[in-house]
């Protein structure tokens, strides 16, 4: 057994520093590509023990660590992790296992599920399984209304010490009145409203969803619940946001790669680019990349969707909504934004980790953590996702930036 010393990119409060780091080499295992014990002498992870590995194919990559970064776990507010109810799409096992691969060790699961979470005996249905078979933190959502129909209140009160926030998501509250009434109690619950922004009178088009931000908006003026808008994808709901923060208003906002790496001349007849909201124009793009160059958005969000093979093979007109994005996100927006200088990585850091965990109330564990090399080079390839969702419009790209090793509670995960 050897000892190295090696140099790592450390990520804490914000800033980078080059930190020595200590590899332990192990042939005691069997694996040809040797196995790597991670011990960094900073306090960024503390280890319970000395019996945690990552493994590598190529061992002189290993012992290099040129580009190697230590950062904390990404955070993903919106995930559909299909279980209770649709298992045949995704089970929290295999959607949790897809985030690990992605460097996420948090998630928070969206509540389109049989039974849906609008109350207590329905949300220990999920919760049961999550216990049981994460291999990620999972925060569960509860409902907004029962069984999401927008028609009357869930048992807020009852779930509220068991969930992230409340949402309705994949529908839009459509009842003013409803909603206000949801804000109301919410705000006296010290709770977030987590909107899916779409009035249904306007099917998808750009109006759907910025109008309804535009209510929603006025009721978190009137009732000063903290609110937080889903998928982002319009210039107009941009600009919404900002003149939101500017009122002071306490409004947070999320967007996903594909809005800010894709427009309507990309779409192709194909499941693969099929989700709600759509893919939008060149004019919004742009204002969403302004938006998180700019801080008005304030995360990145996959909203990991996974369905069958079947379910996504009937071209765009047919094909349900939804693509899974858990194991692309850090190196798609990596190596369109931060490779090309557009944002530097202190700022992919604050959207995918740093204000998640603040607005949303996750805490930083000094136990958990991952291990990225920004310098590995790879082809997306769907039929090697965890997922068992494959639909994506991100295959055969050349992407940089691969998470090696997650760690959870102090002990490797993936």
């Amino acid at each position: 057994m050897g000892m190295f010393r090696r140099h790592a990119n450390v990520y804490e409060n914000g800033k980078f520093a080059v930190k020595e780091i200590f590899i332990t080499e192990s042939d005691h295992c069997g694996s040809k590509g040797g196995l790597f014990p991670l011990f960094p002498s900073n306090e960024l992870f503390s280890f319970q023990n000395t019996d945690h590995y990552f493994y590598s194919s190529d061992k002189k990559k290993a012992n290099s660590f040129h580009e190697v970064f230590l950062l904390p776990g990404f955070v993903d507010v919106h995930v559909h992790l299909r279980e209770p109810g649709f298992s045949y799409k995704e089970t929290i096992t295999s959607g949790t296992e897809a985030a690990a691969v992605g460097g996420y060790t948090a998630v928070c699961s969206m509540p389109n599920l049989t039974p849906p979470p609008d109350s207590a005996d329905h949300l220990k249905v999920q919760t049961d399984i999550i216990e049981k078979t994460a291999k990620v933190h999972v925060y569960p959502y509860g409902c907004i209304t029962k069984a999401s129909r927008g028609e009357s209140l869930a048992d807020l009160e009852k779930l509220a010490d068991h969930v992230i926030a409340f949402t309705d998501d994949g529908k839009g509250v459509q009842s003013d009145d409803v909603m206000r009434a949801a804000m109301r109690k919410a705000a006296s619950l010290g709770k977030m409203i987590v909107a899916h922004c779409e009035d249904e009178r306007y099917g998808c088009t750009p109006e759907s969803e910025y109008l309804q931000v535009k209510r929603d908006l006025k009721l978190v003026s009137e009732t000063g619940c903290k609110y937080h808008l889903c998928h982002a994808s319009t210039k107009e709901s941009v600009q919404l946001i900002r003149e939101a923060k500017m009122a002071g208003l306490p409004v947070s906002a999320e967007t996903a790669p594909h809005y800010l790496l894709f427009t309507q001349k990309d779409v192709l007849d194909s499941g693969d680019f099929k989700m709600n909201p759509p893919i939008r124009t060149e004019a919004d793009r742009d204002a969403l990349i302004e938006a998180i160059c700019d801080g008005t958005i304030d995360m990145i969000a996959t909203d990991h969707a996974p369905h069958s093979a079947e379910e996504k093979s009937k071209g765009f007109q047919n094909s349900l909504n939804g693509i899974v994005g858990l194991e692309t996100a850090f190196p798609l927006i990596y190596t369109n934004f931060v490779r090309k200088g557009i944002f530097p990585m202190a700022r992919l850091l604050a959207l995918m980790s740093d204000n998640p965990r603040k607005i949303f109330g996750i805490p930083k564990r000094q136990d958990e953590g991952i291990i990225v090399d920004i310098g590995e080079h790879f082809t997306v390839e769907r039929n090697k996702f965890h997922s068992l969702g494959r639909s994506m419009p991100y295959e055969g790209m050349e992407l940089y930036g691969r998470c090696l090793a997650t760690f959870i509670n102090g002990r490797i995960v993936r």
